[in-house]
């Protein structure tokens, strides 16, 4: 079953999160980004093996040029816990260049715990105004909670920029 929620003003995703909370039935849940496309391999099924095996939140992650950081969240990571899954030590919301930890990305796919409507309900504005899921998935790791990084097989199309829509559209007519 599909449930549409709407977010009439552009308040950032923990925002249009927060607005699904009455839906949520489970400890956790799939949180999946519409403009982050993942092909030839179903990205959400292995992070629901990666949730089971570890007990934990699941976040998408891919490496991203150095120089597009700023674009995405960023992890920096804990440990190694196996070939595709690492621990994450902080994750930043679109940091600079500068003082990005990795070049390690948020890709729109997460496994959250439902303690996060606590987190989000809490939360005041970061940049641009907006409530960021990445603040609220900060103070969960800074309290304990346990979030891995998963590194994905498939192939990633962004469709977040007018360019990447259109080569995602190419790409996907090939299908």
């Amino acid at each position: 079953m599909i449930k549409f929620v709407y977010q009439n003003k552009p308040k950032g995703t923990g925002d249009a999160v927060l607005k699904c909370q009455k839906f949520i039935k489970n400890k956790y849940f799939l949180m999946i980004l519409p403009d982050d496309l993942i092909i030839k391999y179903n990205c959400s099924k292995s992070m629901i093996k990666t949730h089971h095996k570890y007990k934990s939140s699941v976040i998408a992650s891919m490496n991203v040029k150095k120089k597009e950081v700023s674009r995405w969240g960023i992890f920096k990571l804990k440990k190694k816990l196996d070939k595709k899954n690492s621990l994450i030590d902080k994750v930043i919301e679109k940091p600079s260049i500068k003082s990005a930890p990795s070049n390690k990305a948020v890709i729109g796919r997460y496994i959250l715990p439902k303690k996060i409507f606590t987190e989000l309900t809490n939360q005041k504005t970061g940049k641009g105004g907006e409530v960021h899921i990445t603040d609220s998935i900060q103070n969960l790791i800074s309290n304990g909670e346990k979030f891995i990084a998963h590194s994905f097989s498939g192939k990633y199309l962004d469709c977040g920029t007018m360019s990447g829509y259109i080569n995602s559209s190419k790409e996907i007519a090939k299908l």
